[in-house]
Parts: C-alpha cells; sequence; structure tokens
C-alpha cells in the first residue's frame, strides 16, 4: 500500500459470509467498517453484537450516508445486480461484491455498464486467482503459455444446475423484511429454508433454486469456470455457442463452445482440468497436477505470459483503490465469468442448442439476427426494480 488513508466500509449483508468479510476488514489495517445493513433483523442483531457498528434494515440508508469509501454487497444472489446499480450511483470510491455476480445474463451485462459509467474500483470474489498456494496462476499460465499444447477441452466439476423452487409456504417469522429480502424477483410466500434466522453454519439453501441462484453449478462454477475462462484467456469475452447433454434428463455435460472450438464442459472432477493435444492440468484448491508430469516442471521463457500475482485478494483490491487500476477479478471479469454459468444452467433449463454473441450479450440465429432465446436473457423482475437504461 502506498499511501496511509483507512477506508471506511459499508456492509451490506450480515450472513455467515458478512461475519467472515467483516474478520478480515477488522484486521486489516488500511480498512474499517463503520455499517451494516440486512433485512433480517436477527442477523443484524448477532452482527452488531459482534460488531458495534451503525446498523441499518434498509442499505439505502448506508449509501446515504457520505463516510462511506467502500460498498460490499455480501447477499443472495437475486438482489446483488440492483444493489451494484445502487452502490456505483452512490458516492463510493470502491464496491466488492461477492460471487455469483448476478441471476440472469442481462443483470450482469447492466453491472459492468453501471460500475463503467461511474468509474467505480470493482472486485469480484474469485480469491482463487490470487489464493490457495497460487495453484490456479500456476496452471493458467502453463495452458496459456501452450504447456499441454492447443486447448481442446475444459471440465469443470462443481454441482448440479439449478431448479425450481417447490417450498412450501410457512408462517413468516418476526424481524424479517421478506419483501426487501427477496428483492427484484416475482413474490412468493416465505419458506424457512430460503432464509433462516439467525447466522449458522451451513450456507442457506436459496442457492439451490433457480428463482434465487444458479444451483451448485453456479455457486462453486462462478469460482471454477472463473478459471476455465482465464486459461483460455477469455477474460472480458466468452463462447459462442451453448450445448445442453445428449441425455435430456442429465444434470451433467451441458457444454459451451469457444470461437476457436474449444469446449468447457460439465462435470468431471472437482476443479478445472485442462486437455490439451500435448498434455493435460488439473487444478483444484488443494491439489495441482499434469500428465505426462513434466509439464508442471517447464520453465518460462523470457517473453512469455505471466498473470498477476498480488499477495491476497484484498491487497489487490486496496491497491487498485488508491492507484485506480483494475483489479485482478475487476467487473468485466465476474460478469463474463458468471455468463458461462448463467449459459449453461439455461442449457439446461430449455434443452436447446444456442448461439451466443459475447459482445453483443445476446443469442443470435444462424444468420447473426435477434435470437427468440433471448427471451432468456432475464426474468419478469418486479416493476420497482426494473434495471436502468444507460
Amino acid at each position: 500500500m502506498t499511501q496511509d488513508r483507512t477506508y471506511r466500509v459499508g456492509l451490506i449483508g450480515c450472513g455467515r459470509k458478512g461475519h467472515g468479510h467483516a474478520r478480515g476488514y477488522e484486521g486489516n489495517p488500511r480498512t474499517e467498517v463503520v455499517a451494516a445493513a440486512d433485512p433480517d433483523g436477527s442477523n443484524l442483531e448477532i452482527f452488531l453484537d459482534r460488531f458495534p457498528v451503525q446498523g441499518y434494515s434498509d442499505y439505502h440508508e448506508l449509501l446515504a450516508r457520505e463516510d462511506i469509501d467502500i460498498a460490499a454487497p455480501i447477499l443472495p444472489v437475486q438482489p446483488n445486480p440492483q444493489v451494484v446499480i445502487d452502490c456505483a450511483r452512490a458516492g463510493v470510491r470502491a464496491i466488492y461484491c461477492e460471487k455469483p455476480m448476478t441471476l440472469t445474463l442481462r443483470e450482469a451485462q447492466v453491472a459492468v455498464t453501471a460500475v463503467r459509467k461511474h468509474g467505480r474500483v470493482f472486485q469480484t470474489g474469485s480469491q482463487q486467482r490470487t489464493e490457495f498456494g497460487r495453484r490456479f496462476v500456476d496452471a493458467c499460465e502453463h495452458v496459456r503459455n501452450g504447456h499441454i499444447g492447443r486447448v481442446l477441452t475444459v471440465n469443470v466439476g462443481v454441482g448440479d444446475p439449478a431448479r425450481p423452487c417447490d417450498l412450501a409456504a410457512e408462517d413468516l417469522e418476526s424481524g424479517l423484511d421478506w419483501d426487501r429480502w427477496q428483492g427484484p424477483v416475482p413474490v412468493r410466500a416465505y419458506n424457512s429454508v430460503l432464509s433462516p434466522r439467525g447466522v449458522h453454519g451451513h450456507y442457506p439453501r436459496w442457492r439451490s433454486y433457480q428463482e434465487y441462484a444458479g444451483g451448485g453449478l453456479s455457486d462453486m462454477g462462478a469460482h471454477h469456470f472463473d478459471i476455465g475462462q482465464w486459461g483460455l484467456g477469455r477474460d472480458g469475452s466468452g463462447p459462442v455457442r451453448v450445448e445442453p447433454p445428449a441425455d435430456p434428463d442429465a444434470l451433467r455435460g451441458a457444454a459451451v463452445v469457444y470461437a476457436d472450438g474449444a469446449r468447457m464442459t460439465h462435470g468431471g472432477p472437482s476443479g478445472t482440468t485442462f486437455i490439451g493435444d500435448g498434455g493435460l492440468i488439473h487444478v483444484d484448491r488443494n491439489s495441482l497436477s499434469s500428465t505426462p508430469g513434466s509439464i508442471l516442471e517447464r520453465e518460462f521463457a523470457e517473453d512469455d505470459e505471466r498473470l498477476p500475482r498480488p499477495a491476497n485478494h484484498a491487497a489487490d483490491w486496496l491497491e487498485c483503490i488508491h492507484s485506480r487500476e483494475r483489479p485482478v477479478c475487476d467487473v468485466e471479469v465476474g460478469a463474463s465469468s458468471v455468463a458461462v454459468c448463467h449459459l449453461l444452467n439455461l442449457a439446461y433449463r430449455h434443452r436447446e442448442a444456442v448461439d451466443w454473441d459475447p459482445a453483443r450479450w445476446c443469442f443470435v440465429s444462424e444468420d447473426g439476427g435477434e435470437s427468440p432465446a433471448n427471451a432468456w436473457l432475464d426474468y419478469e423482475r418486479r416493476p420497482e426494480y426494473d434495471l436502468p437504461s444507460f
């Protein structure tokens, strides 16, 4: 860090991840949490007992403060895009957003536009690019420098796609603003599986349902498909075709195809496996291996492409807040990586092969025109949460 300023943080979301982020900020001499917001009163009460800052049930009140340098949405996926847009419009210098960034393709596109329009420094919570013993950095450097030859396939082993929510209605518990918790999605009755009261040792299962998230495919896929994109050199871009699995009932096997013919497929061992015509590399949080084993022993030439190696995710972001450079997981990185997750979820949901234009953020027909699949770009959100036009 090249200056002595302490950045004041407003944390939006006080669940298990929110506590983890607050401890990180608390332990960093460059940051101070001064405010927190959560529509769940029990979450907020528990958080404020541990971190005695100013609390709000409505995050708009937090953003109205003039002393917030950093806004950090640590929320379920469905309200994230609107919160990111509101943070970008507010007077904050920077935004840190947990992954997956958005629930839909259209939201990802609008989030990029909002952050760019307002000139905010943005970091997506994809720590695999900076941490875990730098195994992912090492793997992607070998892939990008041709050490496995031409990449043919990338297999990503993560959980199931999202499924429709079929939870029964329960009586709403006191202290939870259920309407605000749901955000822009169509209103449904409360169920404690979606938002259990208090902070628990597990992550709530809203992430399993397509109305609120992208299932296990997006939850860890936002990490591992991100590494696939990084190894392929597709940051800020993406595939050109989406294909469902051959088996109409399968929950693995959907794939995206890139312009050079490389395929990235949902399925395989945990983590990301790059398969080339000269070998393969498999990387996960606790492992890095290659076939043949000599691939990982290859030394890099002076003119080979090397990737960023900041001390850690927070250090990278804080330095960029000062320098106004783009962090390693900038908004376009988060958006293009989560777009892969969205495309694969749509392949399972609709079981159709479709063409995608990553530059225009739309599906295209064979002649390059508009595709009926563009109806899948977003869902019918509540009017008060309509996405802005830029």
